[in-house]
């Protein structure tokens, strides 16, 4: 057995592995009451919200559970597409679809949870097998990209 299957093995259930967790807990809890964000800050005190740090990061989760459909179409797209880099058989398709994911994912812990230096790890781990994934299949898709005149 070669190891580089092996390895691209590994890395599929890594980046399938990630996904269908973080696609299932998209599901796990119940979305929030519409003034969840307005009491929280009423709640805790305005001066003690404007200093955290979390702020912003509740604004942005909060934002969007609150459209209605986002947070459960993002969920059954890292759930879909975890399967997909699962099955072996459908890797390079959900590797691709899933690269917007994992980018977002990855910049939104660079960005908004630097200080989180095992989660940025994380994710950029996440975010490096993805790009492995999809590296691997390059012989098939360079001629889509390199096309000669």
């Amino acid at each position: 057995m070669k190891i580089s299957f092996v390895l691209y093995f590994l890395i599929s259930l890594y980046v399938g592995g990630f996904m269908l967790y973080g696609g299932y807990q998209k599901f796990a809890k119940p979305l929030p009451a519409p003034t969840q964000m307005i009491e929280t800050f009423e709640k805790e005190g305005a001066t003690k919200m404007k200093q955290d740090q979390k702020l912003i990061i509740r604004n942005y989760v909060f934002g969007m559970k609150q459209t209605g459909y986002f947070w459960q179409f993002l969920g059954f797209c890292e759930l879909l597409f975890g399967l997909m880099v699962l099955s072996q058989y459908f890797r390079f398709v959900g590797a691709v679809m899933l690269m917007p994911i994992t980018v977002q994912i990855f910049l939104f812990h660079l960005f908004l949870e630097f200080h989180d230096t095992e989660e940025l790890i994380e994710t950029g781990l996440l975010l490096l097998g993805n790009v492995a994934l999809i590296f691997k299949e390059y012989n098939q898709w360079k001629p889509l990209v390199f096309a000669k005149p």
